[in-house]
């Protein structure tokens, strides 16, 4: 496979997490480039060709809602799939609700993962 399937931006103040994602989605053909925090994304100069956004909930500064709240503002909004530690059903309806494309609980299944950033690209 190649990186011709789109970039994926992915946010995520862990760094296991930073380190072990894209492994797995470059095997399934996408870009990948990655980000400790929020703050470091929207420094970035990828955000208008990212076409899936994996961003952790809970992170230092900046929170993955914060984040999804600034993009939407800036207009530069980017489907996003939402990944979380901390399961609870009202924050994930409410992230639906907000326009995110999933919310996904750690840990998640590969399938789960890539049905949400096929779903995202859909919405590209």
């Amino acid at each position: 496979m190649t990186a011709a399937r789109g970039l994926v931006s992915v946010v995520d103040d862990d760094e296991s997490v930073r380190e072990s994602l894209p492994d797995l989605l470059r095997e399934f053909g996408f870009a990948v480039r990655t980000f400790s925090s929020a703050e470091e994304y929207l420094a970035c100069d990828c955000i208008g060709e990212t076409r899936c956004l994996i961003l952790d909930v809970s992170m230092p500064g900046m929170t993955g809602p914060d984040l999804h709240r600034e993009l939407t503002r800036r207009q530069q909004a980017v489907p996003t799939v939402f990944i979380t530690a901390h399961k609870g059903q009202t924050m994930r309806t409410r992230l639906l609700e907000q326009g995110a494309v999933e919310c996904l609980f750690k840990p998640f299944s590969e399938k789960a993962l890539l049905d949400a950033i096929n779903a995202a690209f859909r919405l590209g």
